[in-house]
């Protein structure tokens, strides 16, 4: 095979010809010693990475002055960026050390390298997503939002150069990048990023349909370019009467959102008709900007007729990742629809490169829905009780969802996601006025807290002083806010509750004489089966344990040595079920004293006799009586050590215990008449329930029996195995049970 033949020189002057063109991209953001720094940077990349080549034999340098000019250019971004952009692969593959970078290029850039070395890991093969990491990238949004920026421009470039990997690595890039780097990308605003990272990732994913819609597009291609001649240029001709100047195009719509069409619609492509949206772009200063988008639409709607419909005024109430535009769709001289996107160049620099050209324009729209939802991102990051899972739930149910805006009485406009409800609306205004929520009226109706509210409605909260949260609540609230809040509002209740409890219960214990100190309150607890002394204090307050309670507690002989709570350690665990093991057989004798006693059999593990077992004292259901071998075993007695008493069985016979079976084999005609015959007959044991499942020849049956003990159990899976076309027989624990 010939070998590559790899040309220095110009693999150097393509190298530099690239630096200069990153260069002139970031020209207009360039400050004093602006150049210097990049210059810096580039060296340092270009030496890190001097032995490193892509997929597609490439110098590996190429990638990140890629990604660096995608920053500068396509986002907007500015020296920082482009110097963490050049960097952002460095930390990751190279020996430089993040402690290097700071010192060459300080904090800020050593912070956002660090968040994007973090975050090249967050998928793994395993799983496309993992909660936890998801929640450390995000932690870097709300705390420097070019780290997602930079991360976006870095995974462009790789879709964009993605022919030359394996398919499986394809296929898993396109299906990240529509499942989480698109829609993050249409969150912060940049619109010409996520509709290029949807077809490109159809590309990969739906390569036939891709390319057949790609196709069409081609075939028509002049037929719609005189389309949009014959559409612009009456129009033109009215602004400029009008004093208005601006360019006027046809954009065509990306593949993507026209195969979306297809499919929410079932058309074929003929008939998907806004193939190409018209935008007019209006060169406006800031005070005529709003004046000047209605006199384009009134000049628009002259022409041709509106669609009432179809509508769109994003300029008086701007969408939360702050894009702002007038869409109308009106029908063109030969009888079709046609969008038309009416915006102004500051407008348009928004909607293109969204967060970046947000801030470059912040001054002029303080308080934008963009940074709404960067602080609500860090509101819900600042939730310590969520769990990572629940956290990318609610993150992913704000991210992903649509908007809608409601009004508050006087006006005011709310931005809420779809299917908010009215106690949403409530927390969304005020915490306090959230928990104080007892109903609303939407557009002068009552409706309840759950109510569903729609785009447009006005909404009046009603509250009372006597209202708390609900547990109830967290069933029907969808923001993230919400949830958080009621959460903390309900633990927060129930500790003032509970303070009131622990003065009435010290009374209480005095008149009983009964000394009031940690081991007693401890004891007690037991007694009444709860898991904290919180708890025993709030069953006080709410009148669930009075004086009777307590007087019973005081004659009755304590069960089980209520030993304070401790972590014990394998060896103690080994201890303890050396202690316990036992063989006897059938009833079962409980604790140091060896009582009977009532108890459960623990459903996780489903004990017979004849099996090593422990008794688990649970907090609702009395003592549990599990295997050793219990998936929960050593869960139990590592958290739960002093819960832990011995058991075993007594010799009492005939008394049946349920287990279940699992059996497979080869499907055959009477296989489970066969099955069945040993165990009712042969075996006299009797059957709960039996499920079977046959797929392509290959028999699983699950059978629950009542068996008399462990050897009882042996035997008959001894004579199942004998079955003919049984090829496995063995026992299952039919549930997972928490610790409670």
């Amino acid at each position: 095979m010939k070998e590559l033949v790899i040309d220095i020189e110009a693999e150097k002057t393509e190298i530099l010809k690239r630096y200069r063109a990153l260069l002139r991209a970031s020209k207009s953001t360039l400050q004093k010693g602006d150049k210097r720094m990049i210059r810096k940077a580039f060296d340092m990349a270009l030496e890190s990475h001097k032995d490193m080549r892509r997929k597609s034999g490439e110098p590996y340098i190429y990638h990140p002055i890629a990604v660096a000019q995608i920053a500068a250019e396509e986002i907007g971004l500015g020296t920082t960026s482009i110097v963490c952009a050049l960097l952002h692969d460095v930390v990751e593959d190279t020996d430089i050390t993040l402690d290097e970078i700071e010192n060459e290029f300080g904090k800020k850039v050593a912070k956002i390298i660090d968040g994007l070395t973090k975050i090249s890991g967050v998928f793994d093969t395993n799983s496309s997503l993992q909660a936890e990491n998801f929640r450390k990238m995000l932690l870097t949004l709300a705390d420097d939002v070019r780290v997602i920026l930079i991360k976006l421009a870095d995974r462009l470039h790789n879709m964009r150069t993605m022919e030359f990997m394996p398919r499986d690595k394809q296929l898993k890039l396109s299906s990240e990048t529509i499942y989480l780097y698109a829609p993050l990308a249409h969150r912060l605003g940049l619109y010409a990023i996520k509709s290029e990272l949807e077809d490109l990732s159809m590309k990969y994913m739906e390569r036939e349909t891709y390319q057949f819609i790609k196709n069409k597009l081609n075939e028509k291609k002049a037929e719609r370019e005189k389309f949009i001649k014959d559409f612009i240029e009456p129009v033109n001709k009215m602004l400029e009467s009008q004093g208005l100047h601006g360019d006027v195009f046809g954009r065509p719509k990306s593949i993507h959102s026209i195969w979306n069409k297809m499919k929410k619609k079932a058309v074929p492509f003929e008939e998907v008709y806004d193939l190409f949206a018209i935008r007019i772009i209006l060169d406006s200063a800031p005070e005529h900007e709003k004046a000047d988008c209605w006199k384009a639409y009134s000049i628009i709607t002259d022409l041709y007729r509106p669609n009432p419909d179809r509508l769109r005024d994003w300029i008086s109430s701007p969408k939360a990742n702050g894009y702002e535009s007038l869409h109308t769709t009106v029908m063109g001289p030969r009888g079709q629809w046609v969008e038309v996107q009416i915006r102004t160049k500051r407008m348009n620099e928004i909607a293109e490169k969204g967060f970046a050209a947000h801030w470059k324009y912040k001054e002029a729209s303080t308080d934008s829905g963009l940074d709404q939802w960067v602080s609500k991102v860090r509101e819900m990051l600042k939730n310590p009780d969520a769990n990572a899972l629940e956290f990318l739930d609610d993150f992913k149910m704000n991210l992903f969802s649509d908007e809608i805006f409601i009004f508050t009485p006087k006006g005011a406009l709310i931005q809420l996601p779809l299917n908010a409800t009215a106690l949403d609306f409530a927390f969304e205004i005020h915490t306090d006025v959230g928990a104080s929520c007892i109903g609303a009226k939407v557009n002068h109706k009552l409706v309840p807290l759950s109510y569903k509210l729609q785009n447009g409605d006005q909404v009046e909260i009603i509250t009372s002083n006597k209202q708390v949260p609900k547990e109830d609540w967290l069933n029907f609230v969808v923001t993230a806010k919400a949830k958080s809040k009621i959460k903390s509002a309900l633990k927060e209740e129930k500790r003032k509750v509970a303070e009131d409890g622990k003065e009435i219960l010290e009374r209480k214990m005095k008149t009983l004489k009964i000394t009031y100190n940690s081991e007693n309150l401890h004891k007690l607890s037991f007694y009444f089966k709860l898991l904290s002394t919180q708890d025993l204090f709030f069953n006080v307050a709410k009148g669930l344990i009075d004086i009777k309670d307590l007087r019973e507690y005081q004659q009755s002989e304590k069960v089980v040595e209520n030993k304070p709570q401790e972590k014990i350690d394998t060896e103690q665990v080994h201890n303890l079920l050396k202690n316990i093991k036992a063989k006897d057989s059938d009833m079962l004798l409980i604790g140091e004293d060896m009582q009977k006693i009532d108890y459960k059999l623990a459903a996780c593990c489903n004990p017979i006799p004849g099996d090593d077992v422990f008794g688990f004292i649970t907090v609702s259901d009395g003592i549990k009586i599990h295997r050793t071998n219990c998936p929960n075993a050593a869960k139990l007695m590592a958290n739960y050590g002093y819960r832990i008493v011995k058991a075993r069985w007594t010799n009492q016979q005939e008394l049946a215990f349920l287990t279940g079976l699992r059996i497979t084999g080869i499907d055959d005609v009477g296989l489970i008449n066969k099955i069945t015959t040993v165990i009712s007959n042969d075996f006299k044991v009797n059957m709960r329930s039996i499920t079977v499942d046959s797929d392509n020849g290959i028999f699983e049956g699950s059978i629950m029996v009542y068996v008399n003990d462990t050897e009882h159990l042996d035997n008959l899976i001894k004579r199942l195995k004998l079955v003919s076309g049984v090829t496995t027989v063995s026992r299952f624990d039919t549930a997972i049970e928490k610790a409670s």
